[in-house]
């Protein structure tokens, strides 16, 4: 039985339907999961229940299905209050997605907060959706940014974040895992220097809740953003966790139908929290099927899924260092970082050994990962990406060196 010192393998791939496909003949090797994951069984079950017997529009009706709807979203929104440890179910916002839930921050926090000379701090191994909501914020307001850079190993430079706080920041934003590096970063040390300095913080964690157990509470964060189709959820629906007395202070992000508690010729008043934050039609759908991705990893246990990624990103890791001519990026112990691996073969061009491995039924990901200010950083046009999710084991990597060495075979290296 394929299995790990944390999860049997062999069982939970039975669970995803997907796993049975063959690609070009061979076996689906599905390494790809940074950049979505695939869904299991009880998560499909999910949506297409929710469609068969209860939709309806929430918060809307008193007959029986809109009850029903209204009853499925809002357990839902415990489910992930839960998932996170939230302190309250207000503090639980339903968006499109990470990339909508910092874009919101943005908006209805950043344009009444931000003012020309605030201080914005980022990261040079920040995704786009973590930078350029804040460089048209800098743009609008007459704020700047500033950027903490990382070591040869792919670590933050600490040095230059202290350097950073010590100016009295007005927000620091950062991702608690990177996205092309795996590199993870101490979010509670670093929201603690943030709220010591007087910054409000917004945490990127679109790879981390879905593979490390993630507490907001002891992490002390004011935002933190997170999507459902990277955790076995579906995609079109993510989270926002913002303290509760934030969302208070803070504007509608939009406006419309169901964010409103009276609507007269001469003004309006906004709905109680959280859905002063949620306008319109939500993805009832998606809010359920990511509550069931939630207590399908909740079955699995967080610290397993954390263990296991380890275990397999280190093997990945000792696989790699026996190819000549590869280049691995970010820290070299599987403890430091996220099953993500980023690396270059020689002189082939990731696009190319992605479509090799392709042939070979390995899926991976090519490219500059939506993170294009570290690639410059590191002299790079592109790397090849792998990552690991709780169906891979040692066999898909086993069957990605396979698949290098027959990459490394045609292009002579």
């Amino acid at each position: 039985m394929l299995k790990s010192q944390s999860l049997e393998v062999e069982r939970v791939r039975k669970d995803f339907p997907i796993l049975r496909r063959r690609i070009h003949g061979k076996r689906l090797v599905y390494l790809d999961n940074a950049a979505t994951t695939q869904k299991p069984r009880s998560v499909i079950r999910s949506i297409v229940d929710y469609y068969s017997k209860h939709n309806a529009n929430p918060h809307r009706g008193v007959h029986q299905l809109s009850i029903e709807a209204t009853e499925a979203f809002d357990s839902s929104r415990k489910t992930m209050m839960s998932f996170i440890n939230a302190s309250a179910f207000e503090e639980i916002v339903f968006t499109r997605g990470a990339t909508e839930s910092i874009n919101l921050v943005r908006f209805a926090w950043g344009n009444h907060r931000i003012k020309k000379g605030d201080l914005i701090v980022l990261t040079m191994m920040e995704h786009h959706s973590n930078i350029v909501p804040w460089q048209l914020l800098a743009k609008e307001t007459g704020a700047r940014i500033e950027y903490v850079g990382i070591t040869p190993d792919g670590s933050l430079r600490y040095d230059q974040f202290e350097a950073l706080m010590g100016q009295a920041p007005a927000l620091l934003a950062f991702t608690q895992c990177s996205n092309v590096l795996g590199t993870i970063n101490d979010a509670a040390a670093l929201c603690a220097a943030a709220r010591q300095a007087g910054a409000t913080t917004v945490v990127d964690a679109a790879q981390s809740v879905p593979h490390m157990p993630v507490d907001v509470q002891k992490m002390g964060c004011d935002f933190l953003a997170f999507s459902g189709h990277k955790m076995l959820g579906p995609m079109g629906i993510g989270v926002l966790y913002a303290r509760r007395a934030l969302l208070q202070e803070m504007e509608p992000f939009q406006s419309g139908g169901d964010m409103i508690k009276e609507v007269h010729l001469s003004g309006a008043r906004w709905n109680d929290l959280p859905y002063k934050f949620e306008a319109g039609t939500q993805n009832v759908e998606g809010a359920v099927g990511l509550a069931a991705a939630a207590e399908y990893l909740n079955s699995l246990g967080m610290d397993r899924v954390r263990r296991h990624e380890e275990e397999l990103t280190a093997y990945a890791l000792e696989q790699m260092a026996s190819v000549p001519g590869i280049t691995v990026y970010g820290p070299r112990e599987s403890s430091r970082r996220g099953g993500v691996i980023s690396f270059n073969l020689g002189d082939i061009h990731p696009h190319d050994l992605a479509s090799i491995l392709d042939e070979e039924g390995v899926a991976i990901r090519s490219g500059q990962h939506c993170a294009q200010p570290l690639m410059e950083l590191l002299g790079l046009s592109a790397t090849t990406r792998v990552s690991f999710y709780v169906y891979n084991s040692h066999d898909d990597v086993d069957a990605l060196m396979g698949a290098l060495s027959k990459a490394r075979r045609i292009f002579c290296l």
